[in-house]
């Protein structure tokens, strides 16, 4: 079976991709976050998920950077803690758009994402997200289990890759 994997950074994108596979899953990445800022932190992040994809040995796609429109949704809840609606808006942002290139191509069973590796991020609540965007089409794993996270970090330290020390948003960077 193939999947589409939203990639949020290269150091998530590690074990998720072997965890996938282990599932018997062909994976194709997809690195789309608009929500990166400064530019010069969405270069490191796409750089290292490069170097992932050439590691492992899979394609990667990558989306489109464009802030303003990321800005203009988000703005509203540029207050909002972190975790909170802000957060679910920017989650629903990146699945939405990994799914209409699912959609588009035509060529995966499923679609899901990294996120759910980090223990910052709330899998359920992303999970959820996903399952309403995509339906049967989206893979709900929580993929910081099974030591998921424990094991990207140690990939890191391994493979020397770059560690981003916050979630992008810079909002989330105040």
């Amino acid at each position: 079976m193939k999947v589409l994997l939203h990639v949020c950074c290269g150091v998530c994108s590690a074990s998720v991709v072997e965890r996938l596979r282990r599932e018997n899953y062909k994976v194709t990445g997809f690195f789309y976050n608009p929500n990166i800022q400064p530019f010069a932190e969405y270069k490191k992040r796409l750089i290292t998920a490069r170097r992932i994809s050439k590691i492992l040995g899979f394609e990667l796609l990558e989306g489109e950077y464009d802030l303003n429109p990321w800005i203009r949704k988000t703005k509203p809840f540029r207050r909002a803690p972190e975790g909170g609606e802000r957060c679910r808006l920017c989650f629903s942002i990146r699945l939405s758009e990994t799914y209409q290139l699912f959609k588009k191509l035509k060529t995966f069973d499923k679609f899901t994402t990294t996120l759910t590796v980090s223990p910052h991020k709330d899998a359920p609540l992303i999970n959820e997200l996903g399952l309403h965007i995509g339906g049967v089409y989206y893979l709900s794993r929580d993929f910081k289990k099974e030591d998921g996270y424990k094991h990207a970090i140690e990939l890191a330290k391994e493979w020397d890759l770059y560690r981003q020390g916050y979630c992008g948003c810079v909002y989330s960077k105040v």
